[in-house]
């Protein structure tokens, strides 16, 4: 009876242990949801592109794989169809979230790609992002160098100027960062002065939607202190 009675209470404590696992990996599961329509949201409202979130999207990639290799175990094991539609429903959503996030980033990537490899927004790109944006300015140069440029007069073959006397890059678009967004703080950051000058100064309070130039909020945008929405 005693060996009866331990090896039933070492199964208790076994299926407490996985519950205490299996809540774990759901409270894990969902933060990263979260925390990927978060990045999805900001990448989709701000006109510039954002740090590339490595980690997260990692982390989104694993939880992936891991619902496939659960969905198809469901399948063999002819687990209940409510059970496996939950699951498949959990997937498409980080599917969902995972291929937008990645695919506004290329757009912005695509439309802005020589503005991004002359500044510091270089340094938001993942590696492959990179690499991506590279074959991109290439192929435009070559392509605009053999159809347009080649046959200009000289002093107007400059892909970056509109011709020599330009002082800039004024063929080189570049993202509006003086766009009107709409935010939400995620804690009160109290009084915020929004212009060099300190003539807008606006009291930023948890919780409370905004709308304001990019400009002005894209350091607590960058810090994690403001969402746009």
């Amino acid at each position: 009876m005693a060996s009866g009675s331990g090896s039933g209470s070492g199964s208790g404590s076994e299926r407490w242990s996985e519950g205490l696992e299996t809540e774990a990996a759901m409270a894990m599961e969902t933060t990263d949801v979260e925390l990927l329509k978060r990045a999805w949201r900001n990448e989709k409202a701000a006109p510039e592109i954002l740090q590339f979130e490595a980690a997260l999207v990692l982390r989104a990639r694993e939880q992936i794989q891991l619902l496939e290799e659960t969905l198809e175990e469901f399948t063999e094991n002819g687990v209940d169809d409510l059970v496996v539609s939950l699951y498949q429903m959990d997937l498409d959503r980080t599917l969902f979230l995972l291929r937008s996030y990645l695919r506004i980033r290329l757009q912005k990537i695509e439309k802005y790609m020589i503005h991004i490899s002359k500044t510091n927004l270089w340094n938001r790109l993942s590696e492959q992002e990179q690499r991506f944006a590279k074959r991109c300015t290439d192929i435009m140069e070559k392509h605009l160098e053999q159809s347009v440029l080649s046959r200009l007069p000289y002093g107007y073959q400059s892909i970056l100027k509109q011709s020599i006397s330009s002082e800039e890059d004024d063929m080189v678009p570049e993202p509006q960062l003086d766009t009107f967004v709409f935010c939400k703080t995620k804690s009160a950051v109290g009084a915020f002065q929004l212009d060099d000058t300190g003539d807008e100064i606006v009291d930023l309070v948890a919780d409370d939607l905004y709308v304001l130039r990019y400009k002005s909020i894209k350091g607590l945008v960058e810090g994690g202190r403001i969402d746009l929405v």
